[in-house]
């Protein structure tokens, strides 16, 4: 019995080490664009959470949290789950409205994001990853990957910042009623914003053949984020023949991440789910 113990015990702790944290990197090296001052909310980085072993994939992880603030479990936990997998993770903190940026800031910071990683030249396939208005990012950056946003014109700038996939977890697709969340829309462009801007900055209007493949999944009893929204983006998707897979689950509310409640083991099924995906289409 003791030496059982001694095993699972050890087996435990190489679980939680098999990865590596390193330091939070700045996209820019000075101010990033459109900035308005040099705190710490004012420059967007990425921390690389890195397997054991080298990986092919590697994707960008963008938090949830309402363009307001950034929710650590759907940051660093998927990051931490996705490590452990094989898959590096690349945690964005990005520009918030809390601290008056607007669109495109947030923009600038996730194409900059996947251009750096890019500039890595370590991966085959680098995607973007998001939850709740991290997803809404997600899904902005992977139909407006070639969007003009203010930059700096240096050589990671030459790198393409189009995702090779998109994972949206219970995204915020619209930000109008009745469906979208318009707490989000006012973060991420002020509020009195025209309905022409709010549809811009709707993904699933903006879908064409060249958006990459996206893995969505929701909850039926969401209602934060109505499911409507990951149905709205899975539709578009399907309309110009570009390959998803949707999952909407019965039971959990909203910002759920991968969730240690009842009925539910860690992780989520969703992400065992996501990673079949992943590995399914050889990324």
């Amino acid at each position: 019995m003791w030496l059982k113990y001694v095993i699972e015990s050890n087996l435990m702790l190489v679980s939680l080490i098999a990865f590596t944290v390193l330091a939070p990197v700045r996209l820019w090296e000075g101010d990033a664009p459109l900035s308005k001052g040099k705190g710490e909310n004012d420059v967007p980085t990425i921390t690389a959470y890195l397997p054991k072993e080298p990986a092919k994939t590697a994707i960008v992880v963008c938090p949830g949290g309402g363009y307001w603030m950034l929710a650590d479990h759907e940051g660093k936990d998927y990051a931490e789950f996705l490590a452990q997998n094989g898959i590096a993770a690349y945690v964005l903190r990005y520009r918030l409205g809390q601290f008056e940026y607007r669109h495109p800031a947030m923009l600038a910071d996730a194409q900059r994001a996947i251009r750096t990683v890019r500039s890595y030249n370590l991966y085959s396939k680098i995607g973007i990853m998001g939850s709740s208005a991290g997803g809404h990012l997600a899904a902005t950056s992977s139909v407006y990957f070639d969007m003009k946003v203010p930059s700096v014109g240096d050589a990671v700038d030459k790198f393409s910042a189009r995702p090779d996939f998109t994972v949206l977890c219970y995204p915020v697709i619209s930000v109008t009623a009745p469906i979208g969340h318009v707490g989000s829309g006012d973060n991420l462009l002020g509020k009195g914003a025209s309905q022409e801007m709010k549809n811009l900055l709707n993904p699933a209007l903006h879908v064409t053949k060249d958006t990459p493949p996206a893995f969505l999944w929701h909850t039926g009893e969401d209602k934060g984020v109505l499911m409507e929204n990951s149905l709205s983006y899975a539709s578009a998707l399907r309309a110009v023949g570009v390959d998803f897979e949707l999952h909407v689950f019965q039971k959990g509310g909203h910002g759920i991440g991968l969730t240690t409640k009842a009925p539910y083991s860690n992780p989520h099924p969703w992400a065992t789910d996501l990673l079949f995906w992943i590995k399914q289409n050889g990324w």
